[in-house]
């Protein structure tokens, strides 16, 4: 079992860093690695991926997302619980529009864009000019992280099954956050700064469980 304080500590520890991470972003501390790992990226990755990644951006849209994170929360059969859950879901993305709106941080440029619109989604609020922090990986940490404490805590699981679910859950947030930056919708800070955030904002949702 993970004694809660310890859940506690760990999402207020990661909170703190997601906000003095975020300054040092503001403070533009970062600009050449940004560059140079999205380089990195696109040279090295063929783009017979492309599609593939695109895929997996789609599946990272809040419509998709929340989707199946209630499909999920059903399951457990907790309703309280459920809607603790997607309350601080939509909670974590305020600090997602406050970032866009607030730190200094312009996304990459057009020639670096490779994204695929496979479905077209109606847009729900206006885009900022801001790329920090990045929903996307925000929403992919939330999600895992809420299911992979959930999964630890559950005596029913043997320790093998729980090592191949959670492996699982990391392999979807490896690709999760590189689809980002390899097709060009974010910086690689602007992924670190939004999986902290969705780090923290999912261990406070799975307390409720």
């Amino acid at each position: 079992m993970l004694p809660k304080k310890y859940l506690i500590l760990a999402s207020i520890i990661a909170f703190v860093i997601f906000v003095f991470f975020s300054y040092l972003v503001h403070k533009n501390l970062f600009v050449h690695f940004d560059f140079d790992n999205t380089v990195r990226l696109q040279d090295h990755i063929p783009a017979r991926f492309i599609d593939f990644f695109s895929f997996i951006s789609l599946i990272g849209r809040v419509e998709v997302t929340g989707v199946l994170l209630v499909i999920i929360l059903i399951c457990f059969r907790k309703i309280k619980a459920g809607f603790i859950a997607l309350f601080l879901f939509g909670f974590m993305h305020l600090f997602e529009i406050y970032g866009k709106v607030f730190v200094d941080h312009l996304p990459p440029p057009n020639f670096m864009l490779k994204t695929v619109q496979l479905i077209q989604f109606p847009q729900y609020y206006v885009n900022p000019i801001n790329s920090y922090p990045s929903g996307h990986s925000a929403r992919a940490l939330f999600a895992t992280t809420l299911l992979g404490v959930i999964i630890l805590r559950n005596k029913r699981l043997k320790m093998m099954h729980k090592f191949m679910l959670i492996s699982i859950a990391m392999g979807y947030d490896i690709l999760m956050l590189t689809s980002r930056v390899y097709l060009g919708e974010h910086w690689t800070t602007d992924v670190i700064g939004g999986a902290i955030l969705g780090f923290s904002i999912g261990i406070l949702a799975s307390l409720a469980y």
